[in-house]
């Protein structure tokens, strides 16, 4: 690390479970986020500003106003613009070291695939079932781990999938796929805005964690808050050793 470095992230090589290893662990990795909206906007923003080496964002929507109630990577300068260009924007002005590249796609298919196995670590921030199940059945291929957050009305949640353990459980463990879930769109129900910034911040949190190897993640642990009430909960949960997902991996 150059003198500039040192004195950028000082604050977390004053962190006796981080230090110099670990701040080198994070600026070596390459991070996936899927989606720039409500939970990718804060992530983003404190991974990029951790010092994450690569960070390679996914989304294939362009911004519009009714987004900046909450999605803090985005101005209103920028309305119509491709989110992940308008993230790049946002992220280059706060880290100029560090490596973006956006993709103004809906990851699917084989190219999601190819970036999930190039990927040291993956963040689910997106806003729907199809896109969950996808992201989490790449991982279980490929065996990264998964930080998957959700934020509707005023109740969020967040969970870690270690993935490179074999014991672990997988998002399909928690919500299998095929049962009668209910998808809320905020565009139809809403969602307060300081909870997707809570949610997102917590995905980040969990993330430099796992590349940092510090502390306790949330793995098997599913942590739920309602900002109404501000009240956290939380819910273990074990792996499903019939999962379609991760049974035969």
């Amino acid at each position: 690390m150059n003198d500039q470095q040192l004195l950028r992230y000082s604050r977390h090589l004053l962190l006796p479970e981080i230090d110099i290893a670990g701040q080198q662990a994070i600026a070596s990795s390459r991070v996936l986020v899927v989606g720039a909206g409500g939970l990718g906007s804060p992530a983003a923003l404190y991974l990029a500003s951790a010092g994450v080496g690569t960070l390679v964002l996914a989304d294939g929507d362009a911004v519009e106003l009714s987004n900046l109630q909450r999605q803090i990577l985005h101005v209103d300068e920028r309305v119509g613009m491709a989110k992940v260009e308008s993230a790049r924007l946002a992220l280059a002005a706060i880290n100029p070291e560090i490596l973006l590249r956006p993709i103004a796609a809906r990851l699917a298919g084989d190219e999601l695939e190819r970036e999930v196995e190039d990927a040291d670590l993956v963040l689910d921030c997106s806003d729907n079932f199809a896109t969950r199940y996808a992201v989490n059945r790449a991982c279980v291929l490929h065996r990264k781990p998964l930080v998957s957050g959700a934020a509707i009305r005023f109740e969020g949640q967040v969970s870690v999938f270690d993935l490179r353990d074999p014991a672990s459980a997988c998002y399909q463990c928690l919500f299998p796929e095929g049962e009668a879930v209910e998808e809320l769109r905020c565009a139809v129900t809403g969602v307060f805005a300081p909870l997707t910034g809570i949610i997102g911040a917590t995905q980040a949190a969990e993330a430099l964690k796992l590349l940092a190897g510090c502390g306790e993640v949330l793995a098997g642990r599913l942590l739920l808050l309602d900002a109404l009430a501000m009240r956290w909960r939380e819910m273990r949960y074990p792996r499903d050793p019939g999962c379609l997902a991760c049974a035969q991996a």
